[in-house]
């Protein structure tokens, strides 16, 4: 066996494994938006069967053999190829480090915590899911203690490393510590800017679902989402699954308030299409993945906040949201729902937040999941830490678990680690929006007129079709021409809710 043969039979073991990883991907969707609740058990059965499948895949020792030998002839790899048994190796790493007992236990013990999860949550009752999460946390320290051993890591830094490459914990402490020390002075002089300001008058409902998602779809539609190859559907949680070919978005919807329906579908949109992006050459191979999700995170920011909250789409937006709601008066015309999009008010719930203080919703649970990951913190504490901090952080206090602690499904499914790459990536979006209007100055225009076809090819062309080719920072430094500047998430926070030039 010749080493470019190894090469070769590890992209065709990774595209059988990559199969695996979306026939999951798509059942996980199904369970979360579709399937009926007396499924959950034989679900979670098939579950835990392709996860062990694609375990015994990635862990055979003859995928080490071809590695080794790939390795040993790296050079004669394009640069694609390079990083793509980079990627590799960096799965094969982390599978290694579990055996295939806890994996099985593991996606077991995440799908039953998630479906009581969906019960709990309504129900304001954290006691109903704590025993279960309890099982997911033991589990997910175990994993992730196994998987520090073999990669050298920290405990948390082992979990970080699944959702971001190479992230370190100590540099994104120091980072939110910053960030929390400066957020209240920038809040504080939000909030003072705001009262100088006539209040917005908040559109009357109710907002029928229908018409609700009517005016979704055809807002996803100008983005640039392609429904021959995706859906929209609701659950408990919004999120983005299923493959770039068929990707599956969800989202809630309240008729009290479009604005958060609309939000989350616009925030999922951005998700769907850089999974649509991805390099279609490199399918089912580990470097035509998404590279991390402080990245994946930065296209659904970008979206959501960066252009869709701009004053510029929002010129688009009202004359649909009249129609779609038979909206008439003041308070449909465009400086009041721009008002309404950009106001400032600490919130209880991460997904419903302003760009202001979203930042210290995900400093709270980067804090809390790491000292409940390291021990520093039980769960029967979690909802007293969850509140205290809170109100350190933002000056206000939960007044139920529902809108505390049992917000996110992130833990309950086995997401540790995955949290501080909502605030990395908003950093990451603000550096690439600013990096693409300079290139193209008539972009915002453009939004205006519901064009986001400049944006979107800029990046395809600067992120989406990249792959996993680069670190993320390479990504960025390309894309843009420097790693990560929070000055530039700052100074964009200043512009639009200060007014500062």
């Amino acid at each position: 066996m010749t080493e470019q043969n190894a090469y070769t039979r590890l992209e065709t073991r990774f595209a059988r494994l990559g199969a695996l990883n979306e026939a999951m991907a798509v059942l996980h969707w199904d369970s979360s938006a579709m399937m009926p609740s007396g499924g959950a058990e034989a679900r979670g059965e098939q579950l835990a069967h392709l996860s062990l499948m694609a375990h015994e895949l990635l862990v055979d020792p003859a995928v080490a053999d071809w590695l080794a030998a790939a390795s040993a002839e790296a050079d004669d790899l394009d640069d694609w190829r390079r990083a793509n048994l980079r990627e590799m190796q960096r799965a094969h790493r982390h599978a290694t480090a579990l055996p295939a007992r806890l994996v099985e236990a593991l996606r077991r013990a995440c799908h039953a915590c998630e479906g009581l999860w969906r019960e709990a949550r309504p129900a304001n009752d954290y006691s109903r899911v704590k025993p279960a999460l309890q099982e997911v946390l033991t589990l997910t320290r175990e994993a992730g203690q196994a998987k520090a051993e073999t990669l050298g890591k920290s405990l948390y830094d082992a979990l970080l490393d699944q959702y971001e490459p190479d992230g370190n914990a100590a540099a994104i402490e120091r980072l939110f510590d910053e960030l929390a020390q400066s957020l209240p002075g920038l809040l504080g002089e939000v909030l003072e800017h705001q009262k100088r300001q006539p209040a917005p008058v908040l559109p009357a409902g109710p907002f029928p679902v229908q018409a609700q998602a009517e005016l979704a779809r055809q807002l996803m539609q100008a983005v640039g989402f392609d429904f021959r190859h995706g859906r929209l559907d609701t659950s408990a949680h919004p999120f983005t699954g299923g493959v770039p070919e068929d990707v599956r978005l969800t989202t809630r919807y309240d008729e009290r308030d479009f604005v958060s329906g609309l939000m989350g579908v616009l925030h999922e949109t951005g998700h769907a299409l850089y999974e649509r992006g991805l390099p279609k050459e490199w399918r089912r191979q580990p470097v035509g993945e998404a590279r991390g999700m402080s990245i994946h995170e930065s296209q659904s920011l970008l979206m959501e906040m960066q252009a869709c909250r701009s004053r510029d789409f929002v010129d688009y937006l009202a004359p649909l949201a009249r129609s779609a709601f038979a909206g008439s008066g003041p308070e449909w015309e465009v400086d009041n729902l721009y008002c309404l999009y950009t106001r400032v008010e600490p919130d209880f719930v991460r997904v419903d937040a302003d760009e202001v203080t979203y930042p210290a919703h995900v400093i709270l649970r980067f804090r809390l999941e790491k000292a409940l990951i390291e021990g520093q913190l039980t769960l029967d504490d979690l909802p007293g830490a969850w509140a205290e901090q809170l109100q350190a952080l933002l000056g206000i206090t939960p007044p139920d678990d529902r809108r505390g602690c049992l917000q996110d499904i992130h833990w309950f499914d086995g997401a540790w680690g995955y949290f501080p790459t909502y605030t990395l990536g908003a950093m990451t979006a603000a550096q690439l929006f600013a990096a693409a209007c300079a290139a193209h100055e008539d972009i915002p225009a453009q939004l205006g007129r519901g064009d986001f076809s400049t944006l979107l090819a800029w990046l395809r062309g600067h992120v989406h079709e990249q792959g996993s080719r680069f670190s993320s920072e390479e990504l960025l430094v390309r894309a843009t021409g420097k790693p990560l500047d929070p000055k530039i998430f700052e100074d964009h926070l200043r512009r639009r809710y200060l007014g500062d030039r």
